[in-house]
């Protein structure tokens, strides 16, 4: 089967949020241009490292440029978006692999989420060397969701989804482990419910 690519240059929309209460949210990614939506699955810790790579990516490309590339130091807050994800909600897949780059010809960031897939051993080795490239664009293989966005657009992604994952439940002080709202059973405390 041909392999599924949304691809969004420049989207009028990129962003990270979710569905649920804390402690039982869903995490989605979702694009949205050119009078379609493209919506994926993955979970909070790919969103908080994704979002941690893209400031770091950035204040890269800052550094190496001089300050001459046009990527802003924070956030514009012109730009922010705290609006909820579009409407209806349709899950394309669940993020498995994903990739970041900067493109220096046409001066954006690329972000890739593929499709999760059954591997076996050896293919996980040679992903973990393949750190910071993008995915290869075979004709057959699991959907790929594919990004071009801007640095400032890409500073607006990271800060909101950065607060996004903040927003959880709060830590206990004791153990670090998310408190819910009726405590939780604190192996620091032996067991014991705090």
């Amino acid at each position: 089967m041909p392999r599924q690519v949304f691809f969004y240059d420049q989207p009028e929309r990129f962003v990270a949020g979710t569905v649920g209460e804390p402690g039982d949210r869903a995490f989605f990614l979702q694009a949205t241009g050119g009078g379609r939506t493209t919506s994926v699955l993955l979970e909070k810790t790919q969103v908080a490292a994704l979002a941690e790579r893209v400031d770091e990516l950035l204040d890269e490309v800052l550094r190496r440029s001089g300050g001459s590339a046009p990527v802003p130091a924070v956030a514009p807050s012109d730009l922010i978006d705290v609006a909820p994800l579009d409407l209806p909600l349709v899950e394309e897949f669940r993020v498995g692999t994903m990739a970041l780059a900067w493109d220096g010809s046409e001066e954006c960031v690329v972000v890739e989420a593929q499709a999760l897939v059954e591997s076996d051993p050896e293919d996980d080795e040679a992903d973990a060397d393949a750190d910071d490239e993008l995915i290869d664009d075979e004709e057959n293989g699991p959907p790929l969701l594919r990004v071009r966005i801007s640095g400032a657009m890409a500073r607006v992604f990271a800060k909101r989804a950065l607060d996004l994952v903040a927003a959880g439940r709060p830590p206990c002080p004791f153990c670090s482990l998310p408190l819910d709202p009726e405590g939780h059973i604190c192996p620091r405390a032996n067991g014991y419910r705090r």
